[in-house]
């Protein structure tokens, strides 16, 4: 049976070694054999001198931190034995023998509720000749001391210059001159299948090399940053140290893995180093990282959905809800819309939202190009200063007179004192129920129609084409989604 490998620097190797052992097939066994051996070296990189150039670069880094010391249930206190009955017995109890002038009382010294113990390792390198140094958010928090340590076995304490939670990204520095920075590479540049090295302290094993290629590119796992996914092996300590590109540059910052056991199992995930940079810069200027935000809620945008709202392709971020009073609502952003760019740039991808609207500094005036009822819009705004501030309030609508439709829904209109458009579910069966819809739930939209009341919600789920699924905006608890449901 033949297996058809990828065209790739292997396959290349191994089709050249292939090659050079058939026509060698006439030579002596020695120099056929070493000629072949030389094909297939020559194919595949080499990485000592890339190591020799940027190992200087890369440092260990270990933390220590404070924790209480535990006193002995046995001797409580400053050891006095009347502190004993104490203990037991409550703090005004006094044993006979042991009064006020037997023995005073003795304060506790402060200093002796704690002592400082190691906290972890981890690895940074160096991105100036003057000490600063980048590594992990985590390698660094809650820690009391930092101390970093150069190949030559030189330690200095650090001091953290800023960090940035959000990103898992911390700048220190460290009192040294004349240090080698490591070059920073393009990681917009990195291509699947793209040979990468990492360095730093596995386990506390200072300046290991590890090699292997890049997995994937913009690897979203949930977080305010897209990964470099590859399989270096990376493992608890190399958490900060640098990804490393054939041209000696750092390309990412090591920060994760994905595994069952806590080790390496073959995933590795890195920080862009653009995003990094970007981070830096602030973190340098301020000591913190100050964000943008328009004041929406996003989800993806699904095929179905992307197809009944007549987009060419399911991207983009799905609003879910506005704001009310923030940058987005005061630029006309509805529920329901999509957002198909911010400022010029694309929004493939809906976490690509929160990116470009983060990096944007507060106060910059923006545009949003947005797809509604089959038309794109483009709108403007101010971006404010991201606070992490959310409210969310639930309504309930009283009852009201019920009304049937083909998607299993029995609707009613909007209190008075509601505001707004769209109908109240009263009740749902059928497919409307499995597809999510509860009572409670505001009907805002079918398809590209308002729904504005009971009456015309009727004519439009009447006149549905029952060979395609209608695509419904649903608010609850002032989140809104697209569900999706084919008429009866």
């Amino acid at each position: 049976m033949a297996f058809h490998l990828p065209y790739t620097a292997v396959a290349r190797a191994a089709a050249g070694a292939a090659v050079s052992l058939a026509l060698a097939a006439a030579l002596p066994a020695g120099t056929a054999q070493a000629q072949a051996t030389t094909a297939l070296s020559a194919a595949l990189p080499d990485f000592t001198q890339v190591v020799e150039a940027t190992e200087a670069s890369v440092v260990n880094i270990r933390t220590t931190e404070a924790v209480p010391v535990r006193r002995s249930p046995m001797m409580p206190g400053d050891g006095d034995p009347s502190e004993l009955f104490r203990w037991f017995f409550g703090p005004d109890f006094m044993p006979p023998g042991f009064g006020p002038q037997a023995r005073p009382r003795q304060q506790p010294d402060p200093s002796q509720g704690e002592r400082t113990v190691p906290r972890g390792i981890g690895s940074g390198f160096v991105i100036s000749a003057d000490g600063y140094i980048l590594t992990n958010n985590h390698v660094v928090d809650n820690s009391n001391g930092i101390f970093v340590t150069m190949t030559d076995g030189k330690e200095y304490k650090a001091k953290v210059i800023g960090t940035d939670a959000r990103t898992d990204i911390a700048l220190i520095k460290i009192e040294a001159e004349n240090l080698k920075p490591l070059p920073i590479g393009d990681s917009d540049k990195l291509r699947k299948g793209q040979w990468v090295l990492a360095i730093g302290s596995p386990f506390g094993l200072d300046s290991t090399v590890t090699a292997g290629i890049v997995s994937a590119i913009n690897r979203d796992t949930g977080d305010y940053l897209p990964f470099i996914q590859t399989d270096v092996a990376v493992n608890p300590g190399n958490s900060g140290g640098p990804l490393i590109n054939l041209q000696g540059q750092a390309v990412g910052i090591n920060s994760q893995i994905v595994s069952r056991s806590g080790g390496f199992m073959g995933i590795s995930l890195a920080i862009p180093i653009d995003e990094v940079m970007r981070v830096v810069e602030q973190l340098k200027a301020h000591g913190k990282v100050t964000r943008g935000r328009i004041g929406v809620q996003i989800t993806e945008v699904q095929d179905e959905v992307a197809k009944a709202l007549g987009l060419d392709k399911s991207q983009g971020a799905l609003v879910s809800s506005v704001e009310p009073g923030g940058p987005a609502a005061k630029a006309g952003v509805h529920p329901g819309d999509v957002i198909t760019g911010f400022n010029g740039q694309s929004i493939k991808h809906m976490t690509d939202l929160p990116r470009l609207v983060g990096a944007t500094r507060p106060g910059t005036d923006a545009t949003i190009q947005v797809w509604r009822k089959g038309k794109s819009l483009e709108l403007k705004t101010t971006v404010a200063e991201l606070d992490d501030k959310s409210t969310s309030p639930k309504t309930e609508a009283p009852s009201a007179d019920e009304n049937s439709d083909r998607l299993g829904l029995k609707v009613k209109a909007l209190p008075a004192d509601a505001g707004g458009q769209g109908v109240v579910v009263d009740q749902a069966d059928g497919a409307a129920a499995a597809a999510g819809i509860e009572p409670g739930d505001v009907i805002l939209r079918i398809n590209n129609t308002d729904i504005a009341s009971p009456k015309q919600y009727a004519q439009v789920v009447k006149s549905l084409d029952k060979s395609r699924p209608a695509v419904l905006l649903v608010s609850r608890d002032q989140q809104s989604q697209w569900v999706i449901i084919k008429p009866q």
